[in-house]
């Protein structure tokens, strides 16, 4: 039973997940003949406030671009 855990910062749409889940277990089952029926994918979506980079919170790294544009 494979399984994949799927982490990114901000929400996704119910499309971006369902094409998510269908290309990830597309990739293991092509790639490491793995049953697709039997692949399990978890997508935790984190609140970018709650993740940082470097020394930054993605909130405040996202904030910093926007200025900069």
């Amino acid at each position: 039973m494979p399984y994949i855990n799927v982490k990114v910062g901000g929400p996704l749409t119910r499309e971006q997940r369902k094409t998510i889940v269908k290309e990830f277990a597309e990739t293991l089952s092509r790639v490491a003949g793995k049953n697709i029926a039997t692949v399990y994918t978890v997508i935790d979506e984190v609140d970018r406030d709650y993740w940082g980079v470097g020394d930054e919170l993605l909130t405040d790294k996202d904030n910093k671009l926007k200025a900069e544009k």
